[in-house]
């Protein structure tokens, strides 16, 4: 394996540490409950830094189809979510979605950045590695 393959890696683990702890930063220590499509962002993006870490430690570039898959439908969930929020189409029309609204935001800096934008932002940098990764293995053979 490349060095470049090594450290889109370790990029990919990198992001998907951070966007696990901040997840966990917001609901644990700020006490933020998470809504449903939160929770569904987590079931995609918490085994992203186990399988990554793995991966990293191994060696292994064939892991990019797997975390592809996991990001591109994280954040597919995440502009859904983000889109709730932003867009009032969406918002009025919206089934209610357990205790905490999809629709609140708990954060909202510069007027755009809630936390879907921030899980967003995390499954898209982790699907365009993924994708590299995957174009740079198949020349590497």
């Amino acid at each position: 394996m490349s060095k470049k393959s090594e450290n889109m890696l370790l990029f990919m683990w990198v992001t998907a540490f951070t966007a696990t702890m901040g997840s966990l930063f917001f609901s644990e220590i700020r006490g933020y409950e998470p809504c449903e499509l939160c929770w569904i962002q987590r079931i995609f993006m918490y085994p992203l830094v186990l399988i990554l870490g793995i991966a990293y430690v191994q060696k292994n570039v064939r892991i990019a189809v797997t975390t592809a898959t996991f990001s591109v439908i994280g954040g597919i969930i995440s502009l859904y979510h983000y889109g709730l929020q932003k867009i009032n189409l969406l918002s009025e029309n919206s089934p209610s979605c357990g205790r905490v609204p999809c629709t609140g935001e708990y954060i909202n800096i510069f007027g755009f950045i809630t936390i879907p934008f921030l899980a967003l932002t995390a499954f898209i940098l982790i699907a365009i590695t993924s994708f590299m990764l995957l174009k740079a293995s198949k020349g590497e053979k």
